[in-house]
């Protein structure tokens, strides 16, 4: 990023440094609540249409308070408080899911994370940063777009073309799989992995963990927008079916709605595309 980039001219330290103290300000906000009975407490409808946990919520305060201790201006995207300007509003824009997998974080089950996207602009192709942290193991997930990506300091290389052995799905309820259960078959994956959260099952693709993922039910923005830059710094492949053709162009706003489809070549993601988002 250039110095005269919006979001490189924060004056006190860099994004991913921000992402970073955001996050670790999660763990502690979860920490407070310790058992199923206390996170499963509803706090009402967010702005994303999903019912808030008071996790959620206090998770996304935690988030709040780093990006306002900033004093700048810019447009923050959450999926409980929605637009929010913050000074103002400006052209820098922060995409927020304070917990991805709320209803595992909710079960005490391991794969939730919280995932922060900082962009110049208003779409997916103008994010400039993705951070999505593990809250139950801790690896840590990051790009800088044009500088790959990475898990825990280490940069991610191209997952080598392989058979599609494991398909990552969400939005996995039994209706969803039911009505999907030809198109899955037809893939030809060994297995399918049922994760609970969008962000990581795409970062699975990034590191090759999965060799591809699927949302079965549209997702919001807040759902992918940092891991997808994840999957396209890991020289992966991600889409936005129900958008259009190009992934770039598919918006950050909140009222966003598509399957997310990612795959570690192009070939893989245009026969899911075909096979299982159409």
């Amino acid at each position: 990023m250039s110095p005269d980039d919006p979001v490189a001219s924060r004056p006190d330290g860099d994004w991913l440094a921000l992402c970073r103290r955001a996050g670790e300000a999660v763990a502690v906000a979860l920490e407070r609540y310790p058992t199923r009975a206390e996170r499963e407490r509803p706090t009402g409808r967010g702005e994303g249409g999903d019912v808030a946990l008071v996790i959620d919520r206090a998770a996304e305060d935690a988030v709040f308070a780093e990006l306002e201790a900033l004093g700048r201006p810019m447009t923050v995207i959450s999926e409980e408080r929605g637009h929010v300007a913050l000074g103002g509003g400006g052209p820098v824009h922060v995409v927020v899911d304070p917990i991805d997998g709320s209803l595992n974080a909710k079960r005490g089950l391991p794969f939730h994370c919280v995932s922060i996207a900082v962009a110049c602009g208003p779409t997916m192709g103008d994010v400039e940063v993705g951070y999505v942290l593990d809250l139950a193991t801790g690896e840590e997930w990051w790009a800088e777009r044009g500088a790959g990506a990475h898990l825990d300091g280490n940069r991610l290389a191209k997952p080598d073309p392989a058979p599609l052995e494991i398909l990552a799905i969400e939005s996995a309820h039994p209706a969803n799989v039911a009505a999907a259960a030809d198109a899955l078959a037809a893939t030809g994956a060994a297995r399918l992995r049922a994760l609970g959260s969008i962000a990581l099952s795409l970062c699975s693709v990034a590191a090759g963990r999965a060799d591809a993922m699927v949302s079965l039910r549209a997702a919001r923005s807040v759902d992918a927008a940092a891991a997808q830059l994840v999957v396209r710094e890991a020289a992966c492949s991600v889409a936005f079916p129900d958008h259009g053709r190009d992934p770039l162009t598919t918006p950050l706003a909140l009222d966003m709605r598509s399957r997310v489809v990612a795959a570690t070549t192009p070939v893989a993601l245009e026969d899911l595309v075909r096979g299982v988002a159409t």
